[in-house]
């Protein structure tokens, strides 16, 4: 039996933590499946059919799944998903929605948030705020996985040539129904997949101090802007930009930490970067102890010199 993995795309592209989502189900199953739920998808389809490792892409496409509501989604992928040994999704927002409604149909017990695979049913995975990690082995016929893309490598883009095979729409619970979105729309990376995130705590003070001191700095580095949940709590920025435990995990090759005292919910986001720069004036702050580079001052001095001293630099 087969490994299959439910695409996170937008009709067009397959999104990154989709292709971290797969270098993990090549380890659980060397026969790996993608399935591309939407309206439209064709461009995602394709784009998954190109992804090297990828056996065969299950594309279906119907009104149905236009907006990728979890109840639909879940309903066709627990219809399919009796004909895999595992299923796979990324252990974001669109995961985590998606697959404990797949798993409850398919009367099985969700495995969360793995970060390696020792074998096709034993699971390595954090808790206690990534502080132990817990192998997990499971007995259920179907293992029904979300993935902590920071575990793994994100697969090639390019290089595969898998069939694509259509498929005809589960049934609809009909208990869901698409109202309307609102997004956040920036020019900066995705805070998912960025290489450089700044993020901001409550230090920051204000949501207009994100803008005046954070942003510019962010701007030089081509960088992601993120928060910490006692700034989101406070209502500085969206929650969005939340990384931590109950955030987005990132694992960029630099973060700065600015004004964040470093909880164990924040370092639980952020601890796999690369490096780590923390900015506090508080000498004592847990984030200095895992920061690679710590500078114990005042934030608003300090960033506007780093910025100032980055285009200098960047203009020579």
């Amino acid at each position: 039996m087969s490994a299959l993995v439910l695409a996170e795309h937008d009709n067009n592209a397959i999104r990154s933590a989709t292709l971290n989502t797969i270098s993990a189900a090549a380890k659980v199953d060397a026969d790996v499946h993608v399935l591309v739920a939407g309206k439209g998808c064709d461009g995602a389809a394709k784009a998954a059919a190109q992804i090297p490792g990828v056996k065969k892409v299950l594309k279906a496409d119907d009104a149905r799944y236009d907006h990728q509501l979890a109840e639909p989604v879940a309903a066709l992928l627990a219809t399919v998903g009796k004909n895999y040994a595992a299923i796979l999704a990324p252990a974001d927002t669109f995961g985590k929605n998606v697959l404990p409604r797949a798993a409850a149909l398919l009367d099985v017990a969700q495995i969360s948030d793995i970060i390696a695979v020792v074998s096709s049913d034993t699971f390595v995975r954090p808790i206690y705020a990534g502080n132990a990690m817990a192998t997990v082995q499971s007995g259920d016929k179907i293992k029904v996985i979300t993935v902590r893309t920071t575990g793994f490598p994100a697969a090639a883009t390019t290089g595969g040539s898998a069939t694509i095979e259509a498929l005809a729409a589960a049934a609809d619970p009909g208990v869901s129904n698409f109202v309307k979105q609102e997004l956040s729309k920036s020019e900066r990376p995705e805070l998912t997949s960025a290489k450089v995130i700044v993020s901001g705590g409550r230090g920051m003070q204000s949501g207009d101090n994100f803008k005046k001191v954070l942003e510019p700095l962010a701007d030089v580095l081509g960088a992601a802007v993120g928060a910490s949940r006692a700034a989101v709590d406070s209502g500085f920025v969206p929650n969005d930009f939340q990384v931590g435990q109950t955030g987005k995990i990132v694992a960029p090759e630099l973060y700065i930490a600015v004004g964040i005292s470093g909880a164990i919910q924040h370092l639980a986001g952020m601890k796999d970067s690369k490096v780590i720069v923390a900015i506090n004036k508080d000498e004592e702050a847990p984030i200095f102890q895992v920061a690679d580079f710590g500078i114990v001052g005042d934030l608003f001095k300090l960033v506007p010199e780093l910025e100032a001293e980055l285009k200098r630099r960047a203009a020579k």
